[in-house]
């Protein structure tokens, strides 16, 4: 067997191997696990999505993006939109239907959903990725509000009241695979030549740009793929809960944000790790209901005076 199709055999083995334990997990959770403790698993999931997308932006290029919120909200109404309205005549499948029935149907509404948000990165971070800083940073807001308040606009999708009928197919096996997939896509990106290119921008992007890196391009390409697996993370939430546009206001993208510094910036690993721990710390913490959000606030404060550079900054892409 040639070394390409020995590869190919192995990542087709290993996605097998992926979807298998992602489905015996669900179903293992299902029965082991209450409603309650089974959602706040999925939400965790979701947010390591969103976090480890986050990161190829703000941690690994070195960009500041505080619109992530957006892109999920563009992901979660397209792929909605596309259930409610276009499965239906494509596949004459209507909301009861259930089962295995509507696998292609989910799986082509996450592709809906992350290309939606892709094409709205490439928008958003053609003309935007030539700025830096706080600059960036404005833009990326606007974005992320334009979108929401654009959704309270539009009534084909609820506007304002919330976008019902979205059938709940999602579940924690989806959300743990798209999870994996995330990973590794980013892990797979980071140990190649362009992963390299974006750690080099990040490091100084003036010395990248003198070597030859095209560091607007590789700003660009970074801000679309953030944006499509964000968008596949909004997906999976409109098929999972009631959809309405408080869930991606300015203060989730800000959550986002501080699940990336907390696990360490550049680090795929501590994304996942800072996602989980700030998803499961407040529902922990509801035993001291009145004063949960101090103590949540006063944790994160000594955490990051006692480990400025996140819980593993220095690991994988981290700052070295």
């Amino acid at each position: 067997m040639s070394p390409r199709r020995f590869s190919l055999a192995r990542s087709l083995l290993a996605t097998a191997g992926v979807l298998v334990l992602a489905w015996g997990i669900d179903r293992l959770a299902g029965q082991v696990l209450n409603p309650y403790l089974y959602r706040i698993l999925v939400l965790c999931g979701l947010n390591v999505m969103l976090a480890l997308s986050l990161n190829l932006v703000n941690g690994i290029t070195g960009q500041f993006s505080i619109g992530h919120a957006g892109f999920m909200a563009v992901g979660a109404y397209a792929s909605a939109a596309f259930t409610v309205y276009a499965v239906p005549r494509l596949f004459g499948v209507g909301p009861e239907a259930a089962g295995a029935v509507v696998m292609a149907p989910l799986f082509l509404a996450l592709l809906v959903g992350g290309s939606a948000s892709a094409l709205a990165g490439f928008v958003v971070g053609l003309p935007s990725m030539r700025l830096r800083g706080d600059y960036l940073a404005i833009v990326t807001l606007g974005f992320g509000e334009i979108i929401r308040v654009a959704i309270l606009n539009i009534d084909a999708v609820g506007g304002a009241r919330g976008f019902a009928g979205v059938p709940h197919r999602t579940d924690l096996a989806w959300v743990l695979a798209g999870a994996a997939a995330t990973f590794l896509v980013l892990r797979n990106l980071l140990r190649s030549y362009h992963g390299r290119a974006f750690l080099a921008i990040r490091e100084d992007e003036i010395a990248a740009e003198a070597l030859g890196v095209p560091t607007t391009r590789y700003k660009v390409t970074a801000f679309v793929i953030a944006a499509f697996f964000a968008g596949v993370a909004g997906a999976l939430f409109a098929h999972y809960t009631y959809l309405h546009t408080n869930s991606f206001t300015f203060m989730k993208s800000i959550e986002v944000i501080v699940m990336v510094v907390l696990g360490g910036m550049g680090s795929l690993v501590g994304s996942i790790l800072g996602a989980t721990v700030l998803t499961a710390l407040p529902e922990a913490l509801r035993f001291a209901s009145a004063e949960r959000l101090i103590i949540y606030s006063v944790l994160l404060i000594v955490l990051m005076i006692a480990r400025p550079q996140g819980i593993l900054g220095k690991t994988e892409g981290g700052r070295r």
